[in-house]
C-alpha cells in the first residue's frame, strides 16, 4: 500500500507534535507513531521548560545563553544554543495561549522555580507534570486540526534516491502489512535511547529507532558518547524524580546523613548540573557512604511539608508510594543515578536539516527535532529543562524550515523499484530464524554491560571489555529465534528488530567514549582527568562501515563564550 502525503513526521512526542501544528493549515502533514500518541515520552517529563520570563529581575536571556553554554562544557555550538534561549520565552507563551495549564504565581504570573545548573529560577512548571501537560495540549490541537495520525505504525526504513529522501517503509503493527509513504519532506523526531541501559528513566519504547534508520541509509551520527545520567531515578527502578524536587528545596543525603554536596559544588548544592550531581551520587556510594554500604543515597524532602508536596510535587509522592513504598511526607526517598538522556543524535543543522557530512551539507527532504536530533544545543551535557524547550522550539523550528522547503516546490521523487525490499528481507530473517538465542537474554546483557562499562564514570579497560561484549551480542543477535510467527502485533518480531538497533548504536557509544580521551561533561574517563580543549574540543561524527563504526570530527561552534573553567 502507497500513501502520499507533503510531509510525514515520525514521533508524536512534543517534537513531532509542534511541527505538525505549525504545518497544519499550508501543508498536507500526517504522522507515524509506533505508540499511541498521548503515550509518547514526552508526558513523563516532569520539572518544567527553561525560559528567561523575567520573574526573577536580575535574570536575562543572555544569562540563560550563557548558562546553557556552560552547562555544555563548552561542547554546544553556540549559534544554536543562542537562538534557542532568545526564543524561550516566546515558545512558552505560544503552549500557554495553546492551552498548557502553568502553575501560577500569586499576581497570576507563570510560576518559575529553580533546576539544576540555571543560575536563575526560570523552569516554567505545572506542578510535576509539565511534560504530560504540553503533550496532551499538543495533542488536542493536532486533533482540532484533523491532523492524520497513524497510530502503531513502526518505521522500517527510509527511501533514500541519492542524496534526498523519498519517504520511508513502515509496518502497521495491528495488522502486521508493511506500508511505503511517499512525501516531499521526512521529520524524524524519534525520541532517545535509554533502553540500552539497565537502570534508565526511559520508557520501553525508547529504542533509538530513527538513529538506526539515519545510520542503516549511510548517514552519520554525532555525539553519541555523551549519555546524561539523572541523578535522581528511583532506587532499582530508575524511574524519574524531577530536579523540580531539589528546586523546590529538597536536599541529597549520604549514609552518614551528610548534605554532601556541600563538598562538590559549594554555591549550587543540590541544584548543580546533572552530570555534576550524578558523579557526586555515585562517588558518594563507591566510597561506601551509599544508605547502609548500598548502592544509593537518600532524597529527603520531608521539610517541604505536606501541603507542598500535595501542591508541587503530587506526582513524585504517588511514584514513591507506589514503586518504593515511601512516603516522602514521612521518609527520605532512595535514589540513584539512572540513564536519562542523550545528548547525542542525528545531525543537523540550526534549522533542522540532517547533514550529511563534516562540512555541514544537507540531506534533501530528511530533517530532524527533539532527543533524536543532535543540533548541538546541550553539548556534553543538559541542563534540566532544556529538553522541553528543546523539543518544542526545535518541533515548530522544523516546522517552519520544512514550509520554507515546500515553497520551493520540490518534485515528489519516484520511488526505486522495490522501496520495500530492505524492510521485508529483514523482517523474514527473524521470522525464518529458528535459531536457540533468545532476545530477552541478549537485551539484558547489553542493559547490563552498557551500565557496567559505559555509565557515570569510564576508563578505557571498562570500555574495552563493553565493546568487546556488545561485539559477541551482535554475533548472538543473528542467532535469535522468535516464537510468535504471526502478524497481527507481533512483538516478538519488533523486539528482536529494537534489539538490532540497541546494539547498532550501542557500539557508537563504546567507541566515541573509547576514543574520547578527556573528561567532558556526561563523558567521564576516569584514565584521562581533565577536559583537553587543544585535542578534544569537537563534535564526534559516526559512519556505518561492515567493520563499525567509522570516527570522524568537526568543529565546536563558538560565537560569544570561549571556554572557561566550569565551577559551580
Amino acid at each position: 500500500m502507497i500513501h502520499k502525503h507533503d510531509v510525514i513526521i515520525v514521533g508524536a512526542g512534543l517534537a513531532g507534535l509542534r511541527a505538525a501544528v505549525e504545518l497544519s493549515g499550508t501543508a498536507d502533514v500526517a504522522v507515524l507513531t509506533k505508540v499511541y500518541p498521548t503515550r509518547s515520552h514526552s508526558g513523563a517529563a516532569q520539572g518544567g521548560v527553561a525560559a528567561s520570563l523575567g520573574n526573577a529581575s536580575d535574570d536575562s536571556i543572555d544569562l540563560h545563553f550563557f548558562d546553557t553554554v556552560k552547562g555544555s562544557d563548552w561542547l554546544g555550538d553556540q549559534d544554536s544554543q543562542e537562538q534557542m534561549t532568545a526564543d524561550a520565552p516566546e515558545v512558552v507563551r505560544e503552549m500557554e495561549h495553546l492551552g498548557v495549564p502553568f502553575s501560577r504565581t500569586p499576581d497570576g504570573r507563570i510560576a518559575q522555580r529553580p533546576f539544576g545548573g540555571h543560575s536563575r529560577p526560570r523552569a516554567c512548571y505545572g506542578a510535576d507534570s509539565t511534560g504530560h501537560f504540553m503533550l496532551h495540549t499538543l495533542w488536542e490541537q493536532c486533533v482540532k486540526r484533523s491532523i492524520p495520525i497513524y497510530s502503531e505504525f513502526y518505521v522500517l526504513s527510509l527511501v533514500m534516491q541519492e542524496n534526498a529522501c523519498a519517504g520511508l517503509v513502515a509496518m502497521d503493527m495491528r495488522r502486521g502489512e508493511i506500508h511505503t509513504f511517499r512525501s516531499r519532506a521526512v521529520l524524524l523526531a524519534t525520541g532517545g535511547y535509554g533502553r540500552a541501559f539497565k537502570i534508565t528513566s526511559n520508557a520501553h519504547a525508547n529504542t533509538g529507532d530513527g538513529l538506526s534508520l539515519v545510520y542503516r541509509a549511510g548517514l552519520p551520527l554525532e555525539d553519541m558518547e555523551f549519555v546524561q545520567y539523572h541523578p535522581t531515578g528511583l532506587w532499582k527502578q530508575g524511574i524519574l524524580v524531577t530536579e523540580g524536587a531539589r528546586g523546590e528545596g529538597g536536599y541529597l543525603l549520604n549514609g552518614k546523613g551528610e548534605r554532601f554536596m556541600e563538598k562538590y559544588a559549594p554555591k549550587f548544592m543540590e541544584i548543580g548540573p546533572r552530570d555534576l550531581v550524578s558523579r557526586s551520587i555515585q562517588t558518594e556510594i563507591n566510597e561506601g557512604r551509599g544508605i547502609g554500604g548500598q548502592d544509593f543515597v537518600h532524597l529527603d524532602l520531608r521539610h517541604l511539608g505536606a501541603a507542598k508536596l500535595r501542591e508541587r510535587l503530587p506526582q513524585i509522592s504517588e511514584l514513591c508510594r507506589k514503586f518504593v513504598a515511601v512516603d516522602p511526607v514521612t521518609a527520605p526517598i532512595p535514589i540513584q543515578p539512572t540513564a536519562h538522556y542523550s545528548m547525542g543524535g542525528i545531525p543537523t543543522d540550526i534549522d533542522c536539516r540532517v547533514i550529511r557530512d563534516e562540512k555541514n551539507a544537507p540531506v534533501a527532504g530528511l530533517f530532524a527535532a527533539g532527543e533524536c536530533a543532535c543540533t548541538s544545543v546541550h553539548g556534553a551535557n543538559r541542563l534540566g529543562c532544556n529538553s522541553l524547550l528543546d523539543a518544542t522550539y526545535h518541533g515548530r523550528r522544523a516546522g517552519r524550515t520544512i514550509r520554507g522547503f515546500l515553497g520551493g516546490k520540490p518534485t515528489l521523487l519516484p520511488l526505486p523499484e522495490n522501496p520495500e525490499k530492505e524492510a521485508r528481507d529483514e523482517i523474514d530473517r527473524i521470522s525464518r530464524s529458528g535459531g536457540p538465542v533468545k532476545c530477552g537474554a541478549v537485551r539484558h546483557t547489553l542493559q547490563e554491560t552498557m551500565s557496567r562499562n559505559c555509565g557515570v564514570f569510564r576508563t578505557g579497560t571498562w570500555l574495552e571489555e563493553g565493546l568487546s561484549i556488545v561485539k559477541d551480542l551482535q554475533d548472538r543477535a543473528g542467532k535469535i529465534g522468535i516464537q510468535d510467527k504471526g502478524s497481527r502485533f507481533n512483538t516478538d518480531l519488533l523486539e528482536a528488530i529494537e534489539l538490532g538497533h540497541l546494539l547498532e548504536f550501542s557500539e557508537i557509544i563504546i567507541c566515541g567514549a573509547l576514543a574520547r580521551e578527556e573528561c567532558r561533561g556526561a563523558h567521564w574517563r576516569n584514565d584521562f582527568p581533565g577536559r583537553d580543549d587543544k585535542n578534544w574540543l569537537k563534535h564526534t561524527l559516526a559512519f556505518r562501515t561492515e567493520h563499525g563504526p567509522r570516527l570522524s570530527y568537526k568543529p565546536v561552534v563558538i560565537t560569544k563564550y570561549p571556554p572557561q573553567e566550569r565551577t559551580y
